[in-house]
């Protein structure tokens, strides 16, 4: 067992010497010095959301519905009593965080994915690699231990999709997490303002232009010049995206790999229940962090029903508003086997490479670790509903 919540007796007893934190202690503090920070154009593009920013804001609000009951006398405050260790589809965890797959790191630090894929791999909790990477699929794995997963973009060339899926089974993933919410790209304000998609600027392409069968789609290679690299890129622009796809082609999935299947961008129960008949071993009950429809329902406020239609029979993980250890727990107690964190280790990434990540992930496990033993429980496999009243 780790005692995630050892962090806050590294930083007391280090402050007596005078040493405080470089950044701070909060996801919304993250999120400030990111702002002051980051480039424009990278703030805009990791902390954007669609039009008016509605569907961002209620997957905050969702958590705030809900209160924790603590429960006293119990010993559990003790840090060698508490076990935050899960199997999640056969992944085992430290405790049940995954980052979620963010692209384009490139745009707030030059370690992008290998750096998450690091520290991940340091801290033994799971990682999400996306599609819109800025690093290829085989550097990636190298750092990434035995906890990571791959999601996918499905473009509209299958050849290219099955290549994708093939090369990350080969290079170790653990999972294949198909996005399901994406097929195309939702009204983004904060880019459109300042005229900027990084894709256009062969951002993010990474995993395209290191792949041998859309390599082949091309009539000269990529590195060869200005000309080709830009032909390349509108090669991409031509095939991402596909509003081909529907659940009976998670089947399809199968064929290619013999990993676990994961449907992220779920959230109503039918649609659950489609997938997993079709082949799926799990959905992420996620709204894209309020990047695609304005006005969504709050991820947080999906789970439930969610994993009332599927929980029995798939695994089920909460992605979208998770900003806390207190947020963690009421997403298990409401039926996830576990949660994928977004935004603020992005922001820790830009501030400081990978040790802007890794004290990211560390704060939110020590809270995670903290807040459970003060609530009264454990491990995380005693949280159910009832520990929970509605504010």
């Amino acid at each position: 067992m780790t005692f995630f919540g050892n962090l806050q007796n590294e930083i007391y007893f280090a402050g007596l010497g005078g040493t405080l934190p470089a950044l701070p202690m909060t996801a919304a503090g993250l999120e400030d010095l990111a702002r002051q920070r980051l480039s424009p154009e990278a703030f805009g593009y990791i902390a954007g959301s669609a039009s008016t920013e509605r569907t961002a804001a209620a997957n905050l609000a969702a958590f705030d519905r809900h209160r924790i009951v603590p429960r006293m006398l119990r010993g559990t405050a003790a840090p060698d009593v508490r076990d935050l260790s899960v199997e999640v589809l056969g992944t085992r965890l430290a405790a049940p965080v995954l980052t979620a797959p963010v692209g384009v790191l490139e745009l707030v630090h030059p370690d992008a994915e290998a750096a998450v894929g690091a520290v991940t791999s340091e801290l033994g909790v799971g990682s999400v690699l996306s599609t819109a990477a800025s690093t290829s699929i085989e550097t990636v794995a190298q750092v990434s231990g035995e906890t990571w997963w791959y999601q996918l973009y499905w473009p509209s060339d299958d050849e290219v999709a099955e290549s994708l899926v093939r090369r990350a089974t080969a290079a170790g993933a653990k999972a294949i997490v198909l996005t399901a919410d994406t097929p195309g790209m939702g009204w983004r304000p904060r880019d459109l303002e300042l005229g900027h998609l990084p894709f256009l600027q062969a951002k993010g392409i990474a995993n395209y232009l290191s792949d041998p069968v859309f390599r082949s789609r091309l009539a000269s290679p990529p590195e060869e010049s200005a000309e080709a690299m830009q032909m390349a890129v509108l090669t991409w622009v031509s095939m991402f995206g596909n509003h081909a796809i529907r659940a009976n082609d998670v089947a399809r999935l199968t064929e290619w790999t013999d990993l676990p299947i994961v449907v992220k961008g779920i959230v109503h129960p039918e649609d659950a229940h489609a997938v997993v008949d079709a082949g799926a071993s799990g959905v992420v009950v996620s709204n894209h962090g309020g990047r695609q429809v304005d006005g969504a329902i709050g991820a947080l406020d999906a789970l439930v029903p969610v994993a009332s239609a599927v929980g029995e029979r798939a695994t089920v993980l909460l992605d979208s508003g998770i900003r806390s250890g207190a947020d963690v727990v009421k997403a298990l107690a409401l039926g996830a086997d576990a949660v994928l964190y977004g935004r603020p280790w992005v922001y820790g990434l830009g501030l400081a490479g990978a040790d802007g990540v890794r004290h990211a992930l560390r704060m939110l496990l020590a809270d995670l670790d903290l807040t459970l033993g003060l609530a009264g429980f454990a491990s995380v496999a005693e949280l159910d509903p009832s520990i929970l009243r509605d504010a």
